[in-house]
């Protein structure tokens, strides 16, 4: 099963990520600042004297919210509480709306805050004598609202609402004349990169591929629905020593390796098979393959134009499992971010990141006991250097203000030490 979101708070203020911990070899986390409204900081600071005049004026603000969230009741009514909790308790700084659909049959909605306010301030002088009366206070300094016909308290306090059938029925009429569109929620955000699905080039496609496929596929059309340019990005495995014995192979296979089809090559899961199986008992073969990825990763053409051939084959049949699913992806494999990795190595050198351990190249993190290691010992890289590099890259070139990863929660620790 996948994870549940995980939150992951960068410093300062730099684009949030989301890690939803890709599939198969390499998370949802999320940051998202709350912003203020000119007249909500009016209001932390006005005293109770300015309560008849800050709640007239605070209609025309609460018109322009409702008007931003029309599609959610519950942020529609969390918007009118903030207000009436800033004038209720106006020396308690940071005090968030709790808004939930009530489970009785006093009304539609509640707000919860009562109980929790008067453990607050009991004791500090407070004009009130428990929680029932810091609900009647809460009720009673609502802003008027055409949404709520009509507000009590019960118990312990808890604020109980009841919408008002006009306002219902004018909100579903404004909706059907505007289009169901104009209530899609409003993330603070212009674009964002959701990375899923992602299989391996030679490799089938299994379930864990298609659940990524289908929760990222799903995301990516809400936030598209709320009008968020959304960068849907294929980071496929098409880059690594695996490509080395699958290069031999081909070349042994077929010497004229270009002439090669996907029927002449047939089941490529069956290939990639045939070929480890060599590459694990024939040490001639494991010496000419890690041969051809040092040529492949040096650019020799010929072994690129046979790399390029394999990640064809394994794209076409890709591409039939998500045309049938009706899946639109971009790939942007782990070859893509090749070149940005001396640079990012470099940047994290300069910060004094990078330290030399045991002839590798790693990041230690703390409270991990292990490092990430992003140079190997042979000066090779790995899934950890090519994701530093793909988070810059989205960071930097996409400029991203959300990343939504979705894998197996297998790969957490290595997208928290990634973040981090």
């Amino acid at each position: 099963m996948l994870t549940p979101l995980t939150l992951l708070v960068p410093p300062a203020s730099p684009p949030s990520l989301f890690s939803f911990n890709r599939f198969s070899h390499f998370p949802f986390s999320t940051s998202i600042s709350a912003t203020t409204t000119s007249a909500s900081d009016l209001l932390r600071v006005v005293s109770r004297r300015l309560f008849l005049a800050t709640k007239t004026q605070s209609i025309t603000t609460m018109a322009t919210q409702e008007e931003e969230c029309k599609g959610n009741v519950k942020a529609q009514l969390a918007k009118l509480f903030e207000v009436s909790l800033k004038v209720t308790v106006p020396n308690e700084a940071d005090v968030d709306p709790l808004i939930a659909a009530c489970t009785g049959k006093f009304g539609d909605y509640q707000c919860n805050n009562a109980m929790g306010l008067w453990s607050k301030i009991k004791g500090k002088g407070t004009q009130f004598r428990g929680p029932p009366a810091v609900g009647e206070a809460i009720k009673n300094n609502l802003p008027t609202s055409e949404m709520i016909d009509s507000c009590s308290v019960a118990g312990p306090g808890f604020v109980n609402v009841v919408l008002s059938k006009n306002w219902m029925a004018k909100s579903i009429q404004k909706m059907l004349i505007e289009g169901i569109d104009t209530w899609a929620p409003q993330p603070p955000v212009k674009t964002a990169v959701v990375d899923f699905s992602s299989p391996n080039i030679a490799k089938e496609m299994h379930v864990g591929h298609l659940r990524s496929t289908i929760i990222g596929d799903t995301l990516a059309r809400m936030l598209e629905f709320s009008k968020v340019k959304v960068l849907r990005r294929n980071h496929v495995g098409d880059w690594g020593t695996q490509f080395g014995m699958l290069i031999e192979f081909l070349f042994e296979k077929f010497p004229n390796f270009e002439d090669a089809t996907e029927t002449a090559i047939g089941d490529l899961q069956a290939f990639y098979k045939a070929s480890k199986q060599r590459f694990d008992s024939d040490p001639a073969f494991k010496e000419r393959a890690q041969q051809a990825v040092v040529r492949l990763q040096g650019g020799e053409e010929k072994y690129r134009r046979a790399w390029a051939q394999i990640c064809e084959i394994s794209r076409t049949e890709f591409h039939k499992v998500y045309q049938r699913l009706g899946v639109h992806l971009e790939e942007k494999g782990e070859s893509f971010y090749n070149p940005y990795i001396p640079g990012v190595i470099e940047g994290l050198t300069k910060q004094g990141l990078v330290e030399e351990s045991q002839g590798a190249r790693v990041i230690f993190i703390e409270g991990i006991n292990i490092p990430l290691i992003v140079v190997k010992s042979d000066g090779g890289f790995n899934y950890a250097s090519t994701d530093l590099a793909a988070l810059w890259y989205r960071l930097n070139e996409e400029k991203a203000e959300w990343i939504i990863y979705v894998t197996d929660v297998g790969q957490q620790q290595h997208f928290d030490m990634v973040f981090k």
